[in-house]
This record gives structure tokens, sequence and C-alpha cells, in this order.
């Protein structure tokens, strides 16, 4: 079955911020949702910047990709980054921007850190910066309790949800977290491997995520060797976007 993973992380942002919402939790590697030429799913991502363009087209930096690859924005309004190679599309990196007055539950981590509501944060303040990295690590806990939820009675027996700690990284100018899960098969091999970075710029949570996971429909890439080749790309990708904006 179709797992539109951009769908349920974005219920799951505002799920995992909103009293009642399921979450989804990210896992040890980043989803790669079931392929479509990412020219053709136009607006198909749920991004709250849909109406206003791909997101990646302005705030794109310095990118990194194996030898005969390249990244550049998708056509369309879709919130996503395309890999290829030879004028093939191989995968897709997305890109969700989440309004902080939506997120009621995130907005609540922040005060449970030290951040009153409605306060400016300070980038430059060292308290500020490891104030937000404590937030987004509950907000990741969050994340992986509830994927983990889903995942098991995805899995039944015959895959094991693995996630790994989450990491304080660079977005850009921000700090953010790095967080990743998969689901490996009892026999050997990956089911899914997801890979994700979230960052927070006082008014918006930013979540960018790829993966390799046959059921997703974007951000994610088809085949398993090319998502573990690009992979190692990503900090480059992620440290060079225009953020905060």
């Amino acid at each position: 079955m179709l797992r539109l993973y951009h769908v349920l992380l974005g219920a799951l942002v505002v799920s995992v911020l909103t009293p009642l919402g399921l979450i989804q939790a990210f896992s040890k590697f980043s989803a790669a949702h079931k392929s479509q030429q990412p020219a053709v799913v136009q607006g198909s991502a749920a991004n709250s910047q849909a109406t206003q363009g791909n997101i990646w087209k302005t705030i794109l930096g310095k990118t990194s990709a194996p030898s005969g690859w390249s990244v550049s924005p998708c056509e369309g309004t879709a919130p996503l980054l395309c890999v290829s190679s030879q004028e093939k599309v191989l995968g897709t990196v997305e890109m969700g921007v989440y309004p902080l007055d939506k997120l009621p539950n995130f907005q609540k981590m922040l005060v449970q850190v030290g951040i009153p509501a409605n306060s400016k944060i300070d980038y430059q303040d060292p308290k500020n910066q490891n104030q937000v990295t404590s937030a987004l690590k509950l907000w990741t806990s969050e994340h992986y309790s509830v994927l983990a939820k889903d995942r098991k009675g995805e899995y039944s027996n015959k895959i094991t949800f693995s996630s790994q700690p989450p990491q304080t990284v660079q977005v850009g100018k921000l700090k953010g977290v790095y967080y990743g899960f998969a689901g490996l098969k009892k026999q050997g091999g990956s089911h899914e491997e997801h890979r994700g970075y979230v960052a927070f710029d006082g008014k918006a949570l930013y979540v960018i995520t790829t993966a390799f996971d046959t059921a997703s429909a974007t951000g994610k890439f088809d085949k398993v060797e090319n998502f573990r080749n690009f992979e190692p790309h990503m900090p480059v990708i992620v440290q060079g976007v225009k953020l905060p904006k």
C-alpha cells in the first residue's frame, strides 16, 4: 500500500504538536516514498508553502552529490529537491515548513526547555541555541514514539523498527537536529531507511527528509543503493541551506 509519508509527516508534525494528533516518529534511516517523476508530482507534497512555489528554489545553497549526479529544485510547486543522473531523476529530498502557531505541542516543548511563549529567540546566544536544540530533541523523541507504534502494526513480527539517537547539526545558520530510522528485515536487508533534519527559526519548524521506501510517494529513492550513495552528501546540502530566511 502506498504510504504518503509527506502527508503523514504533516499530520504528524501537527499531531505531535497537537494534543490529540497522531504523530510519526522518525527512524534510523530517512524514508523514501514510492516514486513518481517529481516534475509530474506538482503540488502533491503537503507543505505550508505549497502555493508559494518550490521553497528549494529560494533556500538551496551549496550542493554535493556522487560523481555524475546533479542536485536541483524539482519542477512545479511541490517542495522537492531532485537528485538526478543523466537527466533521470533517481530520488527526491522533501522540505516541510510548519508555522509555530499551528504547533501547540511544540510551543509547550519550547516552554518546557525555558523559552517563554511568544518570546524572541536570539540565535547568537548559546543559551537560546541549546534550549532550541533541546526542544527539537523532545520533538524527535515524540516523533520516534509515534512512528514505532505505527510501524508495529505494519511490520508484524517480520521487520524490526530501529531508530538512532538524535544528533545536533547545523541547518544553514540554525542549530538543528538530525534523526533517522529503519525497518530491518529479520532475514536480513532493509524494508525502509529514512533520514531527517529538523530546525526552528523562531517562526516555523523546518523538516528536511529523504529515504529508501518503496511505499512512499515523494521525498524518497526507489533503489536502496542510490539512497545510500546519496545519503553521505545530505549534510553538505543541509548545512548550505539559506536559513533563517
